[in-house]
């Protein structure tokens, strides 16, 4: 293939792998961020029964490496529930990161002076909306600069979905390299977009952070 041939080619293939990522990341992370909150709460909040479930969910789901997630969902979940490879591997890459999110918003929980729920109850408000109202608009401010870790970690984990054929930017760098035996070229390209959407990820965070401090 001539060089500009190349070049076409792989960026036709590695912007298909792009979609393809942010899609995985995009699911991933909101799975991640409802069961991290639901389970943050659970572990503050619940009762003894509640919070020993969240917290035994947190613990195992840290300890399995997040590609045998991945393999579980997909080869065994899969048989009895119609999943394609990359709704099993966004899914896998959600259970993951809700277990991480767990930790981060209930750090951030704990972080909320007890005064304010004190103070929800005291102006008749009930213990849920106290919780949805007063106390967890609070601790997702403070749960943005770690919360912002997570979603590049996450990001970067979306390589992941590689193992069951998902064809994301490595997939799809790995067809080019193959296609134009130019492995460096191809690998280096993909770098370069996951340096490019890890900057993006962070500035755009960064300035929600910047904006909620200002309001405080």
């Amino acid at each position: 293939m001539e060089a500009l041939d190349k070049i076409v080619f792989l960026f036709q293939y590695l912007l298909q792998g792009l979609g393809v990522t942010v899609g995985v990341t995009l699911i991933a992370l909101t799975l991640g961020f409802v069961l991290g909150t639901s389970t943050a709460v659970m572990r503050v909040y619940g009762s003894r029964f509640a919070a020993g479930l969240a917290a035994a969910y947190s613990t195992v789901i840290r300890a399995v490496p997040v590609v045998v997630i991945i393999f579980i969902l997909f080869l065994v979940i899969a048989k009895f529930v119609d999943l394609s490879p990359f709704l099993a591997g966004a899914l896998a890459l959600g259970f993951a990161s809700g277990a991480y999110q767990s930790e981060i918003f209930r750090g951030a929980l704990l972080a909320v002076p007890p005064g304010q729920m004190k103070a929800a109850r005291a102006i008749g408000l009930s213990r849920l909306k106290a919780i949805r109202f007063i106390i967890m608009p609070q601790a997702l401010r403070l749960a943005i600069p770690a919360w912002s870790n997570e979603a590049t970690l996450v990001l970067k984990d979306s390589t992941l979905v590689y193992v069951i054929g998902v064809p994301e930017i490595l997939r799809q760098a790995q067809y080019v390299s193959a296609r134009t035996l130019q492995p460096f070229l191809a690998y280096a390209a993909a770098a370069a977009i996951y340096v490019g959407m890890t900057f993006l990820v962070i500035r755009v965070l960064h300035a929600v952070e910047r904006r909620h401090r200002l309001l405080l």
